[in-house]
């Protein structure tokens, strides 16, 4: 998983809504927010389980909401 942006594989995400306006672009970012501070959540048993370290997690959580996947952004 090394390399691989946590919002690329946060099953949830990949089925948000596409849609062009801007309260739906503003919903999506959230979402990312709220993954990441989810994520950050998580105990060590359950980073484990999804093969991150609390490294990685915290790193990822620490990312901007702003800072999501192109395909978020459209």
């Amino acid at each position: 998983m090394k390399g691989i942006p946590m919002a690329y594989i946060s099953l949830p995400a990949m089925h948000a809504p596409r849609s062009g306006n801007a309260v739906s672009r503003f919903a999506r970012l959230f979402t990312v927010h709220q993954q990441r501070r989810q994520l950050a959540d998580l105990d060590d048993a359950a980073l484990a389980d999804i093969g991150l370290t609390r490294a990685q997690a915290n790193e990822e959580a620490a990312r901007g909401f702003w800072d999501a996947p192109m395909g978020w952004r459209e």
